[in-house]
């Protein structure tokens, strides 16, 4: 109710507003210059779990979803690497995990939304039930509504899991062997990572290795297969660890603790995540990792780069480049505070060549986009967004820190 009554009354005096829950966003996009910032940790109840489906509020945390699913041995079909995310947030980006290439994105489980709108309008929406609105709201970057509780598919959700890292000293083989394992979904989760080789750690224009994540769970009294699951991939050296499953899923909580403790997780990340077709994928990787704007990723900063089946992406504003495989490339660094415009400026030149070969924008990132970029964006689906924007948010009010409509 005070969400509704809030945007009931900014609406008409053209205040803005802006939606707010883990704090995730790294540009502004959870900010409202001369507005309101509705803090949504309040709204975080999770429960009842019916059935394969929870409630949950858009104010909890992907880690409170799991702590309520896991003893009923259920989870979230996909899940995100970092759990402190907020639901609501994940959801109007789409959200992206080591399952996506099976069970597509986070925001393809929700089977309903209760949202306030730009209008101040209560609803709720589900595929059948004001359709429009509800696939405007799933990855539509809050530009049209307000999500408050989300209803989502649940899947089994197993105790054990083996975790094998593979390394490859070879960018083209270690991408023919992601396509393999994306296409023949033998395991459960799928990841990787370029990292820079260790015997040119601190030159500039040395090599990088290359590492698949790859997650099969323990399914009955026998452990994974390590030769039927491994004997067909051409990596250089592996290895493998048992882990239970929730150890495996809040892995990231461990750094989060220590960058924490070092004042780092408060500093600006001007991060880019981009998906690349997979014809362009090495040359746009290997032209990125060597451009001097990201010779601090050699340092300290992480890249993530994993394989996508773009037929399991099904939110119709989640927009995604040609091709049955794409790749998502996440450039994740951190900068001391007053440091950071270089990074954006760097982040904004890779886009530019990126996009030049195909690539798109995944749109959680430190990447300054006009309204002309956000169409090209778009696309066919911009006409879409726009007529949902005009119906649910008449006064504009909603999601300016991304710029689809003009400086904020």
């Amino acid at each position: 109710a005070e969400v509704r009554d809030a945007l009931a009354y900014a609406g008409p005096r053209g205040i803005p507003v802006a939606a707010r829950a883990g704090g995730h966003s790294m540009y502004g996009q959870g900010q409202a210059r001369g507005g309101y910032v509705l803090d949504l940790r309040e709204l975080s109840a999770v429960g009842p779990v019916a059935g394969d489906r929870v409630e949950v509020q858009a104010g909890a945390l992907w880690r409170d979803v799991l702590a309520a699913t896991l003893p009923y041995g259920l989870a979230p079909p996909v899940l995100t690497d970092y759990l402190g995310a907020g639901v609501g947030g994940v959801l109007s980006v789409g959200g992206l995990g080591g399952a996506s290439h099976r069970h597509g994105l986070v925001a393809d489980s929700v089977l309903e939304l209760e949202v306030v709108t730009g209008a101040g309008e209560h609803l709720v929406c589900s595929p059948e039930r004001h359709g429009a609105l509800f696939h405007a709201v799933l990855a539509g970057l809050g530009q049209v509504a307000v999500i408050v509780r989300a209803t989502l598919r649940l899947s089994p959700a197993p105790a054990l899991v083996r975790r094998y890292c593979l390394y490859y000293p070879d960018l083209d083989a270690y991408l023919a062997d992601q396509h393999l394992l994306a296409t023949d979904r033998r395991f459960d989760h799928l990841e990787g990572q370029a990292r820079p080789a260790e015997d040119t750690a601190e030159d500039t224009a040395g090599g990088w290795t290359y590492m698949v994540e790859a997650v099969t769970a323990h399914r009955g009294p026998t452990p994974p297969d390590d030769e039927a699951l491994l004997g067909d991939l051409s990596f250089a050296t592996a290895e493998s660890t048992d882990l239970g499953y929730a150890e495996f899923a809040n892995r990231v909580a461990d750094d989060e603790e220590i960058l924490r403790a070092t004042g780092e997780w408060g500093h600006p990340h001007p991060w880019l995540n981009l998906l690349l077709p997979e014809d362009t994928a090495a040359s746009v990787v290997t032209g990125i990792l060597a451009d001097p704007g990201f010779r601090d990723l050699r340092a300290g900063g992480l890249v993530l780069l994993y394989p996508l089946l773009t037929r399991t992406l099904r939110a119709p504003l989640f927009r995604r480049p040609r091709g049955e495989v794409v790749h998502l490339l996440a450039l994740l660094r951190t900068a001391p505070p007053g440091a950071a415009d270089p990074m954006v400026a760097a982040n904004r030149t890779a886009y530019a060549y990126a996009r030049a070969k195909g690539a798109v924008a995944y749109p959680a990132n430190a990447l300054p986009m006009s309204p002309a970029d956000w169409r090209e964006h778009y696309g066919s689906q911009w006409s879409t967004l726009a007529e949902a924007k005009s119906v649910h948010d008449p006064h504009g009010i909603l999601g300016r820190g991304h710029g689809l409509w003009g400086p904020s």
